[in-house]
């Protein structure tokens, strides 16, 4: 996977987080280019989500600065602030849907809060959105109760795209899915990046999806990002947490599996 444009559009630079007298983050830079898949990936506790959480306005650190498409979003003003947020998308584990709407009343809340449309147009544009993450056209009129895990992440990431984002952060999206379900997810954020050319900001600890369709991996331990690298490369950093991840059974199984997908194609 190529990125063609080589263009920062998140920047995180000096970042820190704290819960009392835990540290999560201290110091930590990273940047996310145009156009690519960039896993973040770290132990348990490692603040993945925290640092996502950051990134789009839900933690508020306790230093560093966070622009994102050229924004200092900490001391943006609040119109210009509202503009960029308009401008990503985000799906947070298993779908956060809001469990008394349907799936097609789901997608249209970002709709009915940032525009003034026609009911009949964000009925179809919601439609539209149900059928680009791979969803049954059936599945618009049942509440997330009545969705299998996979279906309700597939129904978060419509609700996602909802604004037509250029960023889609994703918060865990193979979390709890079989190895089917898993895998299907993987090659449904590939074409979406293709077919939408977004940005995509990736929290996981799922190695096969790192391998399948990631760009850049980000590495988040001891309280900062200590390497940033494609999947292929990232196992010659000497730390020993990423040798552990990498060079382990599993990290080895993932790489082997993506070598033979390669072959076959």
């Amino acid at each position: 996977m190529n990125v063609t444009v080589d263009a920062t559009v998140i920047s995180v630079r000096g970042l820190s987080n704290r819960f009392g007298a835990q540290v999560v983050h201290e110091g930590l830079d990273l940047d996310v280019r145009r156009g690519e898949v960039l896993a973040v990936i770290g132990g348990s506790g490692a603040g993945k989500s925290v640092l996502l959480r950051s990134i789009i306005g839900l933690q508020e650190p306790a230093a560093g600065t966070v622009h994102v498409l050229g924004t200092d979003l900490r001391s943006a003003e609040s119109s210009v602030r509202a503009s960029i947020e308009r401008r990503w998308g985000v799906m947070f584990q298993d779908g956060a849907l809001f469990s008394s709407l349907t799936v097609l009343e789901n997608i249209k809340v970002p709709m009915i809060e940032q525009h003034k449309l026609p009911v009949d147009l964000m009925d179809e544009l919601a439609r539209l959105k149900i059928a680009l993450v791979g969803l049954p056209a059936d599945a618009a009129y049942k509440l997330p109760s009545q969705l299998s895990g996979g279906m309700r992440k597939r129904a978060g990431i419509a609700r996602a795209l909802a604004l037509d984002p250029e960023i889609l952060f994703l918060d865990e999206p193979t979390s709890g899915l079989d190895p089917l379900g898993a895998a299907g997810f993987d090659e449904l954020i590939v074409t979406l990046k293709r077919s939408l050319d977004l940005t995509v900001f990736l929290v996981t600890h799922d190695l096969d999806s790192i391998f399948t369709c990631c760009d850049r991996v980000a590495v988040l331990v001891d309280r900062h990002v200590v390497a940033v690298d494609t999947p292929a490369r990232i196992s010659e950093h000497p730390h020993p947490w990423i040798q552990a991840c990498f060079l382990g059974p599993r990290g080895r199984s993932a790489e082997r599996a993506l070598t033979l997908r390669t072959q076959e194609a």
